[in-house]
């Protein structure tokens, strides 16, 4: 289980200088789609309330009106399971479960530019509700991934007594672990588990 440090990632940065596997606005989405799931966590909820919701949009670059009441936040909080169903869902599953996000917000995408980001899809208008921006987002996402056959780069964390959702990025597919912290965690267990038995 991670606790979420959002200071740590250079958003625009951080997606630029990777070795993209999706185009930049769906690398985006899918972070912070896998970053909104794990704000719920076993010993606390990061989205505990309006303060930490507007420092989550803030963080993730989210564009577009806000109510910033607690309204909202029960909105945003109630994404949270259905987002992590996709990362447990077969292929028709994870179809079937975009195919009703999107027709429930009657998502249009479109092209738009705007910040510091190039041309890329908005498929709601910037006064929809910002968690029907957020579900959209992410099911836009989620629907390259499943164009691109890559949808085993949707993961649970390895590491044991963990199930934070990993976005694998990686150009080989390599990414198991949420963070540094579990994979630092397990790769210590196996160490002492080795040099138990030396």
């Amino acid at each position: 289980m991670t606790k979420l440090d959002y200071n740590s990632f250079n958003l625009v940065e951080g997606i630029k200088e990777v070795n993209m596997a999706f185009a930049h606005d769906t690398e985006l989405a899918l972070s912070a789609a896998a970053a909104l799931v794990n704000t719920e966590q076993s010993d606390g909820d990061q989205l505990a309330d309006v303060p930490a919701l507007d420092r989550f949009v803030a963080h993730w670059g989210w564009t577009g009106s806000r109510r910033g009441d607690n309204s909202e936040l029960d909105g945003v909080r109630a994404l949270r399971p259905r987002l992590r169903g996709l990362w447990h869902m077969d292929e028709d599953g994870v179809v079937a479960a975009v195919n009703a996000m999107l027709r429930e917000t009657r998502a249009l995408p479109q092209l738009v530019a705007h910040d510091e980001w190039s041309y890329h899809l908005h498929a709601t208008p910037p006064d929809a509700p910002l968690a029907d921006r957020m579900l959209v987002e992410a099911a836009m996402a989620v629907v390259d991934v499943v164009r691109s056959g890559e949808l085993d780069r949707l993961r649970v964390c390895g590491a044991p007594g963990c199930d934070d959702v990993v976005v694998d990025l990686s150009k080989n597919h390599s990414r198991r672990y949420c963070s540094t912290s579990c994979s630092n965690r397990v790769n210590m267990a196996a160490f002492r588990a080795r040099s138990a038995g030396a």
